[in-house]
Protein backbone atom coordinates (compact mmCIF):
# COMPACT_ATOMS: atom_id res chain seq x y z
CA UNK A 1 0.00 0.00 0.00
CA UNK A 2 1.42 3.52 -0.47
CA UNK A 3 2.17 5.59 2.43
CA UNK A 4 2.17 8.96 0.68
CA UNK A 5 -1.58 9.68 1.38
CA UNK A 6 -3.03 8.49 -1.56
CA UNK A 7 -5.62 6.10 -2.09
CA UNK A 8 -5.07 2.76 -0.18
CA UNK A 9 -4.32 0.09 -2.82
CA UNK A 10 -3.99 -3.92 -2.30
CA UNK A 11 -3.98 -6.51 -5.10
CA UNK A 12 -4.85 -9.61 -2.94
CA UNK A 13 -4.66 -13.16 -4.10
CA UNK A 14 -8.08 -15.45 -3.79
CA UNK A 15 -7.22 -16.99 -1.10
CA UNK A 16 -7.98 -16.98 2.84
CA UNK A 17 -5.18 -16.20 4.32
CA UNK A 18 -4.10 -13.52 2.12
CA UNK A 19 -7.43 -11.46 2.76
CA UNK A 20 -6.48 -12.10 6.54
CA UNK A 21 -3.07 -10.28 5.62
CA UNK A 22 -4.40 -7.62 3.40
CA UNK A 23 -7.47 -6.98 5.96
CA UNK A 24 -4.36 -6.36 8.76
CA UNK A 25 -2.59 -4.05 6.41
CA UNK A 26 -5.38 -1.86 5.65
CA UNK A 27 -6.23 -1.64 8.95
CA UNK A 28 -2.52 -0.36 9.88
CA UNK A 29 -2.75 1.89 6.56
CA UNK A 30 -5.90 3.36 7.57
CA UNK A 31 -4.90 3.70 11.30
CA UNK A 32 -1.44 5.61 9.80
CA UNK A 33 -3.41 7.70 8.39
CA UNK A 34 -5.42 8.64 10.93
CA UNK A 35 -9.12 7.18 10.45
CA UNK A 36 -10.80 7.18 13.90
CA UNK A 37 -10.91 3.10 15.49
CA UNK A 38 -14.58 2.92 15.35
CA UNK A 39 -14.86 3.95 11.44
CA UNK A 40 -11.51 1.54 10.69
CA UNK A 41 -13.61 -0.99 12.36
CA UNK A 42 -16.57 -0.40 10.05
CA UNK A 43 -14.33 -0.98 7.07
CA UNK A 44 -12.97 -3.46 8.36
CA UNK A 45 -16.11 -5.57 9.25
CA UNK A 46 -17.39 -4.66 5.48
CA UNK A 47 -14.12 -5.66 3.68
CA UNK A 48 -13.74 -8.82 5.16
CA UNK A 49 -17.38 -9.67 4.69
CA UNK A 50 -16.73 -8.65 0.83
CA UNK A 51 -13.57 -9.96 0.38
CA UNK A 52 -14.70 -13.24 2.00
CA UNK A 53 -17.63 -13.82 -0.46
CA UNK A 54 -15.35 -13.19 -3.33
CA UNK A 55 -13.06 -16.47 -1.80
CA UNK A 56 -15.83 -18.46 -0.81
CA UNK A 57 -18.44 -17.56 -3.83
CA UNK A 58 -17.22 -16.07 -6.73
CA UNK A 59 -13.87 -17.79 -6.56
CA UNK A 60 -15.09 -21.31 -4.96
CA UNK A 61 -11.90 -22.83 -4.99
CA UNK A 62 -9.87 -21.63 -7.50
CA UNK A 63 -7.36 -18.83 -7.88
CA UNK A 64 -7.75 -15.61 -8.72
CA UNK A 65 -7.18 -12.19 -7.55
CA UNK A 66 -8.66 -9.33 -5.99
CA UNK A 67 -7.99 -5.92 -6.28
CA UNK A 68 -9.09 -3.14 -3.57
CA UNK A 69 -8.75 0.82 -3.58
CA UNK A 70 -9.93 2.56 -1.23
CA UNK A 71 -10.12 6.69 -1.38
CA UNK A 72 -10.06 8.45 2.11
CA UNK A 73 -12.43 11.50 1.81
CA UNK A 74 -13.26 14.44 4.36
CA UNK A 75 -16.49 12.70 5.63
CA UNK A 76 -16.23 9.12 4.01
CA UNK A 77 -14.09 6.15 2.38
CA UNK A 78 -14.99 5.74 -1.34
CA UNK A 79 -14.57 1.70 -1.75
CA UNK A 80 -13.68 0.02 -5.18
CA UNK A 81 -13.17 -3.91 -5.33
CA UNK A 82 -12.59 -5.92 -8.35
CA UNK A 83 -12.21 -9.65 -8.64
CA UNK A 84 -12.17 -12.21 -12.13
CA UNK A 85 -14.60 -14.55 -10.20
CA UNK A 86 -17.85 -15.86 -11.35
CA UNK A 87 -20.67 -13.30 -11.47
CA UNK A 88 -23.13 -12.84 -8.61
CA UNK A 89 -25.79 -14.82 -9.00
CA UNK A 90 -27.92 -13.48 -11.65
CA UNK A 91 -25.54 -10.59 -12.13
CA UNK A 92 -27.62 -8.41 -9.02
CA UNK A 93 -26.91 -7.76 -5.52
CA UNK A 94 -27.97 -9.84 -2.85
CA UNK A 95 -31.14 -8.49 -0.91
CA UNK A 96 -29.30 -8.56 2.25
CA UNK A 97 -32.24 -9.49 4.49
CA UNK A 98 -31.16 -10.15 7.84
CA UNK A 99 -31.30 -14.27 8.57
CA UNK A 100 -34.01 -15.46 10.61
CA UNK A 101 -32.70 -15.47 14.64
CA UNK A 102 -32.07 -18.98 15.15
CA UNK A 103 -33.82 -20.46 18.51
CA UNK A 104 -32.62 -19.92 21.96
CA UNK A 105 -29.53 -21.90 22.50
CA UNK A 106 -28.60 -22.55 18.60
CA UNK A 107 -25.91 -20.82 17.00
CA UNK A 108 -26.55 -18.88 14.08
CA UNK A 109 -25.48 -20.41 10.94
CA UNK A 110 -24.33 -17.42 8.82
CA UNK A 111 -26.14 -15.31 6.00
CA UNK A 112 -25.19 -12.01 7.92
CA UNK A 113 -22.76 -10.75 4.96
CA UNK A 114 -24.91 -8.71 2.36
CA UNK A 115 -27.24 -7.85 5.59
CA UNK A 116 -23.68 -6.26 7.15
CA UNK A 117 -22.45 -4.95 4.24
CA UNK A 118 -25.56 -3.31 2.76
CA UNK A 119 -26.30 -2.37 6.87
CA UNK A 120 -22.97 -0.27 6.87
CA UNK A 121 -22.62 1.11 3.69
CA UNK A 122 -23.96 3.95 1.29
CA UNK A 123 -24.32 3.92 -2.49
CA UNK A 124 -23.72 0.09 -3.19
CA UNK A 125 -23.16 -0.33 -6.31
CA UNK A 126 -22.61 -4.20 -8.51
CA UNK A 127 -21.82 -4.40 -12.21
CA UNK A 128 -20.08 -7.12 -14.20
CA UNK A 129 -17.50 -5.46 -16.76
CA UNK A 130 -15.41 -7.51 -19.04
CA UNK A 131 -15.52 -10.82 -17.18
CA UNK A 132 -14.88 -9.11 -13.82
CA UNK A 133 -16.74 -8.01 -10.93
CA UNK A 134 -17.00 -4.66 -9.84
CA UNK A 135 -18.18 -3.44 -6.52
CA UNK A 136 -17.80 -0.31 -5.38
CA UNK A 137 -19.63 1.67 -1.81
CA UNK A 138 -18.97 4.49 0.43
CA UNK A 139 -18.36 4.13 4.43
CA UNK A 140 -19.76 7.18 6.54
CA UNK A 141 -17.25 8.51 8.53
CA UNK A 142 -19.14 8.97 12.06
CA UNK A 143 -19.44 12.45 13.40
CA UNK A 144 -17.64 12.46 16.84
CA UNK A 145 -15.94 9.00 16.23
CA UNK A 146 -13.10 8.86 18.76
Amino acid sequence: MPDDGADLQLVIPGDALAVRHALRAMVEALTHRGLHACDRGTAEIVMAEVLNNIVEHAFEGRQGEIEVTIRLGAGDLHCRVVDDGQPLPGEALPEGRAPPVPPEGEAAEGGFGWFLIRSLSQDLCYRRCGGRNLLSFRLVKTPGCA
